[in-house]
């Protein structure tokens, strides 16, 4: 069975890992920030729902860690992590933007280009 008060605790230090507040979090999870604020005030117990929705959202949450305290968060090391800045791309996976593209009515160049990958990372490309 789960204790609501431990599970509450580490509920709040995933959003406080991820620099969220309970409303934003609620948002990335796809839950009403009332079922946060109950589920942290130990009013309601979190739903197999809940807690899914949290692992999908954030794959370096344990289940048995945020159930019941067994394991480690963050699951990963902070190196594999994604990271949110733009990482440095090596000189030879930068690409030119082909010349069969045609530039919009006004003139405008392609400025850069970025690819998002659904692990969470991206590329970014410049133009030179």
């Amino acid at each position: 069975m789960i204790n609501s008060d431990d599970f509450a605790k580490r509920l709040q230090k995933v959003i406080d890992f991820y620099g969220e507040s309970a409303s934003s979090f609620s948002e990335k999870i796809g839950v009403q920030r009332s079922s946060i604020s109950h589920i942290l005030s130990g009013r309601n117990k979190p739903s197999l729902d809940f807690v899914m929705k949290i692992l999908d959202t954030f794959p370096e949450v344990e289940l048995y860690w945020l159930l019941n305290g067994k394991g480690n968060f963050p699951s990963t090391t902070s190196s594999d992590i994604p990271e949110t800045k733009t990482p440095e791309i090596p000189f030879e996976e930068k690409i030119e933007v082909p010349k069969n593209i045609t530039p919009p009515a006004n003139n405008k160049t392609i400025e850069r280009i970025v690819i998002f990958y659904t692990d969470g990372t991206f590329k970014n490309f410049n133009k030179e």
